[in-house]
């Protein structure tokens, strides 16, 4: 296998934190998105969507999608149980993971593609170009605090996002906090349950990835 990854991005970052707990050893190739490697006909042959994370089989089977590589690698190598256990397990950690993701990783987005100087003509990732939206970079903001709220919420009432274990769901939200920095929306100072457990996770090894 190969892991086409960038080491500066937060989408391949919850492919390498899972690896990581896995225990796995996949050889990496750090993808230059700066310098739109990307955008290469090589690059586009691996992943027409023109996005990392990508994880290349030994028969030269692509998977493009984060959720897919969690979900292949969670196969091959079962334990520790990163998705869930047992049917009802499994059922909740993919809803947990979904919101961490739609509201947390996706809001940070709409707020810095849609705003950063940087990324003009690129409010989405991918291979066409589409104009930013200073509306949609100020909703992305009230989400990200939303998000951020919610979360604080949850995890009272609960040790990790989806339960009492870690899960992908944790890893999803870990990214999702830490990318929300980009945009200087940092964890609310009264967010104590946020706080704990942010310090819990970051403090994995896995987390330094």
């Amino acid at each position: 296998m190969k892991f086409y990854d960038c080491s500066t991005a937060p989408s391949p970052r919850r492919v390498r934190i899972f690896i990581a707990e896995k225990g796995m050893d996949i050889p990496t190739v750090q993808v230059d998105l700066r310098g739109g490697e990307q955008m290469t006909p090589e690059f586009r042959a691996k992943n027409p969507r023109c996005t990392v994370p990508v994880l290349e089989l030994d028969d030269g089977t692509c998977l493009g999608d984060i959720v897919a590589i969690q979900r292949y690698l969670e196969e091959i190598q079962p334990e520790p149980p990163l998705l869930g256990r047992d049917a009802k397990d499994k059922a909740v950690v993919a809803m947990w993971d979904r919101a961490m993701e739609f509201d947390g990783v996706l809001a940070v987005a709409e707020a810095l593609r849609n705003a950063a100087k940087g990324m003009a003509n690129r409010a989405l990732t991918g291979p066409v170009d589409y104009a930013q939206i200073p509306e949609l970079a100020e909703r992305g903001r009230q989400r990200v605090r939303r998000f951020l709220a919610d979360l604080d919420t949850r995890l009272g009432d609960s040790a990790h996002v989806a339960g009492p274990d870690y899960t992908v769901a944790d890893i999803t939200a870990l990214v999702a906090v830490d990318f929300a920095g980009w945009i200087k929306e940092a964890i609310p100072d009264d967010a104590g349950n946020l706080k704990r457990w942010h310090a819990e996770v970051s403090a994995r090894p896995s987390a330094k990835l």
